[in-house]
């Protein structure tokens, strides 16, 4: 599994931007992605549909089946965090991976810093 994407924050809200990998050597079934925030969501964030809320500060969200060397689901999260901080960091990793053997589990976890500046930091 690999993830690539930006994450931006402005005004009190966050917002990645996502799409899954899967890069073989065999197709899986379905895996879920986990975001965890050095922040908490506002109460009451709306999510896409394959997502949800597991603690005030981290979303999962389901990438669906994905062939070998295919890409799963693209989401786009927009979501008001508690306060407006300076900066935010998004630590982005595989909670699940449909119980198959990942020959290069680094690729699939990041960690990035994120200004509130509005630009994309690329991942």
């Amino acid at each position: 599994m690999s993830y690539h994407g930006h994450v931006s924050l402005w005004n009190g809200r966050v917002g990645v931007w996502l799409e899954s990998a899967n890069h073989g050597p065999a197709a899986v079934s379905g895996t879920t992605v986990r975001l965890r925030f050095s922040v908490a969501l506002a109460p009451g964030a709306t999510l896409p549909p394959s997502c949800s809320r597991t603690a005030p500060s981290v979303v999962q969200c389901g990438t669906g089946p994905m062939h070998a060397a295919g890409t799963g689901a693209q989401f786009a999260l927009d979501v008001p965090v508690v306060g407006t901080p300076a900066q935010v960091t998004v630590d982005i990793g595989t909670a699940w991976n449909g119980g198959l053997s990942d020959p290069n589990p680094a690729n699939d976890t990041h960690r990035v810093l994120v200004l509130a500046t509005s630009d994309p930091y690329t991942f």
